[in-house]
């Protein structure tokens, strides 16, 4: 039995499929599909192929090949003429187990490949699953991978000039470690936070902030407008929104859930205006509320109780929050 040298191609090959023509689906799950592209990690030449079953040779094995951080080999296993099983085997095989850390595994996603030396077309071979590689089960692969009638066809242009090429493209799956954990907490928040606003008639600023508050670790702090927040709205409404601190950092892909009150106390009733608002806050939406929360007419009519002695009482409360953990318990 020869080898031929391996064949190593760009790793943007690595993800090329096998679907060119229409792909064949047996019982046991096994999808057989052609394509034009050849294997990416590694071919597997083996001239004088008749020989192996002439001499009853059992298995040959190729050279040793290195994909995702391990050294590979494939093991073909030729069924011999007589033996009952009329399939060739081939398996894909981890190499130097002794140089591996202790407890060591692969999870891996493969599929092998038979070149059509006819058509110029290589048939893949796969299921699709991820193969978990250890001590205890070092090798993988298909024991009927092709039956020895439809090798020896000439016609298929499997075996040509007595030379057969195999091929294999090996994925190894490594996990990096990282995840999060998503909590949902009710009622983080037992009383309203309360901002007391003093001599409203004479705010001059566009806007307002409130001391930041803590809830379920997170700061969070309001966003007054006394004369509203828009040119449509302003000098007839008061606005007010809700936004996490400064400090807090939010981003599109760490995004921080609220739902929460707004509300300004009646001081004279206790018939509290209040408004319910829930968001996903994040880096472009950095504050959120009503720019229409009051108008400034209901807000001075002395019977709703709103302003007294020109004192503004503007109230939160945060009923939901969404607390994003690292798998250390670490908040993020």
């Amino acid at each position: 039995m020869q080898e031929n040298k391996v064949f190593k191609l760009k790793e943007s090959m690595e993800e090329a499929s096998c679907h060119s023509l229409p792909a064949d689906i047996d019982a046991n799950g096994i999808v057989r599909s052609s394509r034009d592209l050849p294997p990416a990690h590694y071919t597997f030449q083996i001239k004088k192929f008749s020989v192996l079953f002439e001499t009853e040779v059992k298995k040959c094995k190729s050279g040793q090949f290195e994909v995702g951080g391990y050294y590979w080999r494939l093991v073909l296993h030729t069924n011999g003429k007589k033996n009952k099983n009329s399939h060739v085997s081939l398996y894909l095989a981890i190499q130097n187990q002794n140089n591996l850390s202790l407890g060591w595994e692969a999870n891996v996603n493969f599929r092998f490949f038979v070149f059509d030396q006819i058509r110029n077309k290589y048939l893949c071979i796969q299921d699709g699953s991820v193969r978990r590689f250890h001590n205890l089960k070092p090798k993988w692969g298909f024991a009927q991978l092709l039956s020895h009638d439809t090798l020896n066809d000439p016609s298929n242009g499997y075996i040509v000039d007595d030379s057969c090429i195999l091929g294999v493209e090996v994925f190894v799956i490594k996990g990096i470690g990282k995840g999060v954990c998503l909590s949902m907490i009710n009622q983080p928040q037992i009383n309203y936070f309360t901002w007391r606003v003093d001599k409203f008639d004479t705010l001059k600023e566009s806007y307002y902030f409130s001391n930041v508050f803590p809830v379920e670790g997170r700061k969070w702090k309001l966003k007054l407008y006394p004369r509203g927040v828009m040119a449509t709205v302003a000098d007839g409404f008061l606005s007010l929104f809700l936004q996490p601190d400064d400090s807090e950092i939010v981003t599109p892909n760490q995004k921080l859930y609220a739902k929460y009150k707004l509300r300004i106390r009646d001081q004279v009733n206790s018939n509290h205006l209040e408004r319910t608002v829930s968001h996903w806050f994040d880096s472009s939406k950095v504050f959120w509320g009503y720019p229409t929360f009051s108008s400034l007419r209901d807000l001075k009519d002395p019977s709703n109780g709103y302003l007294v002695g020109d004192a503004l009482f503007v109230e939160c409360k945060i009923d939901v929050i969404s607390v994003v953990k690292d798998f250390s318990g670490r908040m993020i």
